[in-house]
């Protein structure tokens, strides 16, 4: 039976890494960029190094997860709606200088069960959760130094369950991933 809950697991985090990956394509289309704070080198999306970070329980996993949640989400004051309060909020949080003149675009919708905590009456959300309950990975590390992550875009990743770091290359290649 472990074995098939696992199996499912996977499946479902691949389904959701690619789903969201379509999303960060579009926010990129609309932004010119990954969703990652502008202009703010070092942010914790640039620090989120799958080749040294493995565990995701850190607070590091989760930062960078909220900033894709509020990204592609809308929903940057992180109370699971869409208001007029997300549109003085940039996607890490911080206040902007001149609010938005609308709302927040939306280019992904998540399901109760990708957030943390999965009881919606609990707000905010903690971070976006894969279906091992730990936060997905979300990296822009590459784009800040070369050396650092995989893709020279975004990396996206969940462990699968495995929680170690810096990740073991028996480890690392069992974690599902957009690389």
């Amino acid at each position: 039976m472990g074995y098939v809950r696992k199996k499912a697991a996977r499946s479902r985090a691949e389904t959701e890494i690619a789903a969201i990956s379509a999303a960060c394509e579009s926010y990129k289309a609309d932004n010119a960029v990954y969703p990652r704070p502008q202009p703010a080198p070092n942010t914790t999306t640039d620090t989120l190094d799958p080749r040294t970070m493995g565990d995701p329980t850190t607070a590091n996993y989760k930062t960078a997860s909220l900033v894709l949640y509020r990204a592609l989400s809308g929903d940057r004051n992180l109370n699971r709606i869409v208001d007029a309060a997300d549109e003085s909020l940039e996607i890490d949080g911080s206040a902007l200088g001149t609010p938005l003149i609308q709302l927040p675009n939306s280019y992904y919708t998540f399901k109760p069960n990708q957030l943390s905590p999965t009881d919606q009456t609990q707000i905010p959300v903690d971070f976006i959760r894969d279906p091992f309950g730990n936060s997905y990975g979300y990296s822009t590390a590459n784009q800040a130094a070369a050396a650092n992550g995989y893709n020279p875009t975004f990396d996206l990743w969940s462990t699968a369950g495995l929680t170690t770091s810096p990740p073991t290359a028996t480890i690392t290649p069992q974690w599902i991933k957009n690389w």
